[in-house]
């Protein structure tokens, strides 16, 4: 079973586009092990997520979480697997040694030569040169270690820049998506400036690929091979079933937009997860209805029910935004492909072979 641990509702950044509010709510070591034992309740692997707020500000929590699944897993046979997501203000070398003996997957959130557009410090300072050092350190104990950039509207003229910036520090896994929510407002000319971003960024990407430097670049090459393997994306979510958050004080949710709402609580570490209303939300999970009929329907995210919910309230809602970002990442990453093939044919089965069975 996999789970995201909320180890924290603190966080020491006040990014601009952050959908979540802070709190000086910490998860319990009760609750901590409560969790852990959870995960290992069902199946063949146990995965967790260590996440926030900033999860590094609860660094003892990790270590005991590291700790006990380590023996946990020693004792049942059961295969332990964690990774984190953090702003990375606070990793240190004593950290990373851990995390590498650990096998932990890191994801840095970094906006590339945005950063200090909309990621600082809570009293405002800025944090672009700070990350760019513990990205450096990152990498050294971690090479495959994911730069996870999130691109607001002011940031969006750099988009195809911060690409090439992260890769030359070094980042060779590379997510880029766009914010959402209630504190970011895009218009027409925004997303056009997208558009053309994301064409210089294949353009960066073709280059790479001549020289034959390994690079992976979500959600571009994401597209890549979901359409050669005929995945479906919505295959990659389901609510409340492949990763559960877990709350601060325990209470299990079926995503992270969902936390809070009592109509979608599945329960608690204490008592357990309730089947029935898992069951029965994993059912309310469709296309929605304005998608019916549409030509790229099974290439798009439209059933992604946490950004539906964020953007539009209802998870079976998608909105004018995340339409339009998906027709034009399909568009611009269906035309890299075909030129990808052509450039050559061999290389690209190779290239988008591995990528689909590392993801």
């Amino acid at each position: 079973m996999n789970l995201t641990l909320h180890l924290t509702e603190n966080c020491n950044m006040d990014c601009l586009y952050c959908v979540r509010e802070k709190s000086p709510k910490d998860m319990t070591e009760e609750v901590l092990i409560k969790a852990c034992d959870l995960a290992f309740s069902k199946g063949t692997r146990a995965g967790l997520c260590f996440f926030g707020g900033e999860p590094l500000l609860k660094k003892d929590l990790i270590f005991r979480a590291l700790d006990y699944c380590t023996e946990k897993s020693a004792e049942s046979g059961i295969r332990f697997d964690c990774k984190m997501t953090t702003n990375g203000t606070l990793l240190d070398e004593g950290f990373l040694e851990r995390a590498r003996v650990s096998h932990m997957g890191i994801g840095l959130s970094f906006d590339g030569t945005t950063q200090d557009v909309c990621r600082r410090f809570s009293d405002g300072r800025p944090t672009a040169a700070l990350i760019e050092e513990k990205a450096g350190l990152l990498l050294k104990y971690m090479p495959d270690s994911t730069a996870l950039a999130t691109i607001a509207p002011q940031a969006v003229p750099y988009y195809a820049q911060s690409v090439r910036y992260l890769h030359e520090l070094g980042f060779k896994n590379i997510s880029m998506v766009i914010a959402y929510g209630k504190k970011v407002s895009w218009t027409d000319d925004d997303l056009d400036i997208l558009k053309e971003q994301l064409s210089l960024t294949c353009e960066y990407l073709k280059e790479l690929f001549v020289r034959g430097e390994k690079i992976f670049v979500g959600p571009v090459f994401s597209k890549i091979r979901e359409c050669i393997s005929d995945r479906n994306p919505s295959e990659r979510c389901h609510l409340g079933v492949r990763q559960m958050p877990v709350t601060p004080a325990g209470d299990l949710y079926p995503c992270t937009s969902f936390i809070g709402d009592r109509d979608y609580l599945l329960g608690n570490v204490f008592d357990g997860i309730d089947r029935t209303k898992v069951m029965e939300i994993a059912k309310k999970a469709s296309v929605p209805e304005s998608c019916e009929g549409c030509a790229l329907i099974r290439r798009c995210t439209n059933s992604c029910g946490c950004s539906n919910r964020m953007n539009t309230g209802d998870e079976n809602i998608i909105s004018p935004l995340q339409c339009t970002y998906e027709r034009m990442l399909i568009e611009a990453s269906d035309a890299l492909g075909e030129e990808l093939y052509r450039l050559d044919p061999v290389r690209f089965s190779k290239v988008f072979g591995e990528s689909a069975r590392n993801e």
